[in-house]
């Protein structure tokens, strides 16, 4: 069984840089977390009432297909950048470790923190491409839309509820690796001090 290391032991300077790591990691990795799954209850949802309607109606937009194609792998990239928020609670337990050879390096750090970082900026690229292509599926949709009689009514024409739902799961999925990006940049500025 592990001992608690002594606080004494440990650089003061070492003790603040563990609870910022320890706090802001456990922070962003909730935060990551609920958004995600809201995130992907929301495509999952949306998935299945465009697939419906698509059975309904053979000319459904691919724009809104390409929208939750980069809104998943937005996704999957919010779960590594979420992963990446929950190791840095564990450098953050390992910086507190009573022997300095169980301690990871300032530059091993650093480097965590800049490929957590990069994982959620690309990630934020991919759901904002998707929300690109949802938006422009919408707007597309939008302007297709005949002011006056209704002749005949092609639902395929209008903004569909799934549409929209995509778009909400994108600003959630930008909202979460915003979150995963504002950590890092955090951590490294408080780290490389």
């Amino acid at each position: 069984m592990r001992e608690k290391p002594d606080a004494s032991s440990i650089p003061p300077a070492l003790q603040r840089v563990a609870i910022t790591l320890r706090t802001i990691g456990g922070i962003s990795f909730w935060l990551q977390l609920v958004l995600g799954v809201i995130s992907g209850v929301i495509l999952i949802f949306a998935s299945f009432s465009s697939s419906f309607g698509r059975q309904a109606n053979q000319t459904a937009s691919q724009g809104t297909g390409f929208g939750i194609f980069f809104a998943l792998c937005g996704l999957v990239t919010l779960g590594v950048g979420a992963y990446f928020a929950f190791r840095y609670t564990r450098i953050a337990r390992e910086l507190r470790a009573s022997s300095a050879a169980g301690r990871p390096s300032k530059a091993k750090t650093l480097d965590t923190i800049r490929l957590g970082l990069i994982v959620n900026m690309v990630g934020m690229l991919l759901t904002i491409l998707g929300a690109f292509a949802t938006i422009g599926s919408i707007l597309a949709k939008s302007f297709s839309q005949f002011q006056g009689a209704l002749t005949a009514i092609d639902p395929g024409r209008f903004v569909q509820p799934a549409d929209l739902f995509v778009v909400q799961a994108n600003t959630n999925t930008i909202a979460a690796h915003f979150v995963g990006i504002a950590a890092s940049l955090w951590l490294f500025n408080r780290v490389n001090r």
